[in-house]
């Protein structure tokens, strides 16, 4: 398992954690997904060999959110 954490830009309340949250934690291969929207976050950890980040940034994007993903430090 990997982890990735995504920026996400547009969540103003809880309606917007949750249609984060089950857009990335429906994606065939994501062990789980911690949205935080004080910090405009997601932490996923999934499996690299079923899902990818671009997949994951695509699922927010149909949600009507902007995502990246955060560079590691």
């Amino acid at each position: 398992m990997t982890t990735a954490t995504l920026k996400v830009k547009g969540m103003t309340c809880g309606h917007c954690v949750r249609a984060v949250s089950d857009a990335l934690g429906g994606l065939d291969g994501v062990e789980s997904a911690d949205v935080d929207l004080d910090r405009g976050r997601a932490v996923v950890r999934y499996d690299e060999e079923r899902v990818d980040t671009a997949r994951m940034v695509e699922a927010v994007s149909d949600e009507g959110y902007t995502a990246e993903e955060e560079a590691a430090t």
